[in-house]
């Protein structure tokens, strides 16, 4: 957790300028929430970073209270929020039933253990409180997965987790009605290299960092010899799943 959270502090005063596909999906996620309530006291935007939801957020709920938490004090920074805490999602410094609603974008994936969060979030959340997400799925940068898998068997890109599952386990934390979507967004490079930096840019800890040895940079360039074959009109495909959730307290 620690090394995610460095990553995050060291792009945090670029993460604006690369976050494209983070952004579009904040606005897609303020107005599911639109849709879903029109109205909140407190809303928590969880993992909001440099505030890419939040602002969203605030032009939609002006009567509303609106704290951002996120681990990466230096993110904080940059987010324009007037109620910001530096804090872990694991454990959350709220109060027990004191949020009427939690949104949270493309942070979930990099909680470990899903459990452990769904419960802090059942806690402070009211009674008939709302949790809306959204995630990254399974075929998240499927290209990159098979192109390392075929140099070796060592696990070089996360593993995301399938939106049956994440449904599963908010109904094990006594959430209700959970619903999930996925859509699916492909992004285009010039090369893998471009990819490479622009996941470092927005402080992804995604791929795993390669060896410098000789062997290391050999797979390495096999690799992107591999990705190569998924070219496509010049351009090189990249894709993610994105997952979008809700459920009741």
């Amino acid at each position: 957790m620690s090394k995610i959270r460095l990553s995050f502090n060291k792009a945090s005063n670029n993460y604006d300028n690369h976050a494209f596909l983070q952004k579009e999906i904040a606005i897609r996620l303020d107005k599911k929430l639109n849709t879903i309530s029109s109205k909140a006291d407190i809303i928590l935007d969880l993992g909001a970073g440099t505030g890419l939801l939040s602002k969203q957020l605030t032009k939609c709920f002006l009567k509303s209270k609106i704290i951002c938490i996120d681990f990466s004090q230096k993110s904080l920074k940059y987010n324009p929020s007037s109620n910001k805490i530096c804090a872990n999602a694991n454990y959350l410094p709220l109060l027990n039933n004191s949020i009427d609603i939690i949104t949270s974008n493309l942070m979930m994936q990099w909680c470990p253990d899903l459990n452990i969060l769904f419960s802090e979030c059942f806690r402070v959340l009211k009674n008939d409180g709302l949790f809306l997400f959204s995630t990254f799925g399974p075929d998240t940068l499927k290209e990159l997965k098979n192109s390392w898998s075929v140099v070796d068997d060592k696990m070089h890109v996360n593993t995301f987790i399938d939106m049956h599952d994440i449904g599963d386990q908010m109904l094990l934390n006594r959430f209700k009605n959970p619903v999930m979507e996925m859509e699916t967004w492909t992004l285009t490079y010039q090369t893998v290299i471009d990819l490479l930096h622009d996941l470092k840019a927005i402080g992804a800890q995604t791929v795993i960092k390669r060896s410098k040895s000789l062997t290391g940079k050999n797979k390495f360039q096999l690799m992107i010899k591999m990705y190569e074959s998924y070219k496509n009109n010049g351009k090189l495909p990249v894709t993610y799943e994105v997952i979008y959730g809700h459920a009741w307290k």
